[in-house]
């Protein structure tokens, strides 16, 4: 008798540890489903401003290393011809250092958007696709980003004097529409760059929590996107 009431526990915890694991998203708590997702976007910001916030951040990160701008680019053989080889390489140099130096203050933003999200729409977000989370990150804070980003990168970048002769020619050249409009100032070309460069490594981050939720090193992140797969 009592082994067969060891049998029928044992089966019962093996069933409850199967339906435990085999969560859908319709059978989370909207509480749960919120907290999952705001710890994976803590995570995500936490990583992305980790990463790109220190020396050489951008530089020595090929996905979001900031190039010159095209124009720039397309004119790089006549530049260097004119003996502007140097001040290329220093201009692309100090436009990934402002950005690195930019990334810290978006933190507090980030994390303010976390707070921000309602518990009611977290399930939603969770199901809207494998950037869902970083997209809502976008929505929430790349405007105000770009505020605060823009004068710490002008005032790094003002120091090459070719950004200030960039500056001049695309202020003139601006007005006829043949350059795009984010690629008008070296500070504005490089703030939206930076702010792409974040929101790259945020999802990246989130792709990684998706396709391995356990991994993630969280209970609570691993229960909520363990019941999307």
């Amino acid at each position: 008798m009592r082994r067969a009431y060891q049998t029928v526990l044992a089966v019962s915890l093996a069933l409850s540890a199967a339906t435990a694991l085999a969560l859908s998203l319709s059978d989370l708590s909207n509480q749960d489903a919120g907290s999952g997702l705001k710890a994976a976007l803590q995570k995500g910001a936490d990583v992305a401003v980790s990463k790109l916030g220190v020396e050489n951040g951008f530089l020595n990160n090929d996905k979001v290393r900031i190039g010159l701008p095209s124009v720039l680019d397309k004119a790089l053989p006549i530049l260097k011809m004119a003996g502007k080889g140097q001040q290329l390489d220093e201009l692309v140099v100090s436009m990934n250092h402002a950005a690195e130096a930019a990334v810290p203050l978006a933190k507090p933003l980030l994390l303010n958007a976390v707070k921000s999200m309602s518990v009611t729409d977290a399930k939603n977000i969770l199901s809207g696709g494998d950037t869902s989370v970083t997209d809502f990150f976008r929505q929430k804070t790349s405007a105000e980003l770009g505020q605060k980003f823009l004068p710490i990168v002008k005032g790094i970048t003002d120091r090459n004097g070719l950004s200030a002769q960039y500056n001049a020619i695309m202020g003139q050249v601006g007005k006829s529409g043949l350059v795009p409009a984010q690629q008008s100032t070296v500070e504005g070309y490089v703030t939206q760059r930076a702010l792409d460069g974040l929101y790259t490594v945020i999802g990246d981050e989130e792709k990684a929590i998706r396709q391995n939720p356990l991994g993630a090193g969280s209970a609570i992140i691993g229960k909520v996107f363990g019941a999307l797969k």
